[in-house]
């Protein structure tokens, strides 16, 4: 049966929503084309009728992950635009985003296995990667040019780092005081939040 070229396009963006959540939970490695396809609720055939390939999709996954990652970061800053650097640092380094795999950090879920994925995806992460810095070098601010840049790039490997090992230990109180030594390492004292 053929589908409209507006369900075909629909059908299209559930795959990558779909698979911006399986790959973060687990790895561009970790699914086949058949179970992210009937995630989406396709048949593998309908696959190649989209994408390029697996590396094709896992590229558009990536940049989707990162889009939902921003829009997190945004939300996270509007809630204290007074201090919206405390406000994502607050919502990064939470027990909350620690256990959230499939839209959590794309850089924590699969950093790792981007560096052995095709260009592309690589393309997507350096991308996002230099969107996040940006973005914290914005709400650093107070410094310019080199130092805010230097300072953006700490911060951004620091929560990651955090969340990273945070996830890969089983004791939960060792788990939230990596979060809160991130934390602390990167907020003065008199702005830190409270984590949940």
């Amino acid at each position: 049966m053929r589908v409209s070229r507006a369900q075909a396009e629909e059908n299209r963006e559930n795959v990558i929503n779909v698979a911006s959540r399986l790959f973060r939970e687990r790895g561009f490695d970790g699914i086949g084309l058949k179970d992210l396809m009937a995630g989406a609720g396709l048949t593998q055939g309908a696959f190649y009728k989209q994408f390029a390939s697996k590396e094709d999709l896992a590229a558009q996954a990536s940049e989707r992950a990162f889009e939902s990652a921003f829009g997190r970061w945004s939300l996270a800053a509007e809630t204290n635009p007074e201090d919206p650097l405390g406000a994502v640092v607050a919502f990064y380094l939470s027990t909350d985003h620690r256990e959230e795999r499939m839209d959590g950090c794309p850089i924590v879920a699969l950093g790792a296995d981007a560096s052995r994925q095709s260009e592309d995806v690589k393309a997507s992460f350096e991308s996002g990667i230099r969107t996040h810095l940006e973005i914290l070098g914005q709400m650093i601010g107070e410094t310019g040019g080199d130092e805010a840049r230097d300072k953006s790039m700490a911060v951004l490997s620091t929560m990651v780092g955090a969340v990273l090992l945070s996830r890969a230990v089983n004791d939960k109180a060792l788990s939230k005081q990596i979060l809160d030594a991130a934390s602390e390492s990167i907020l003065p004292a008199s702005t830190r939040p409270q984590h949940q």
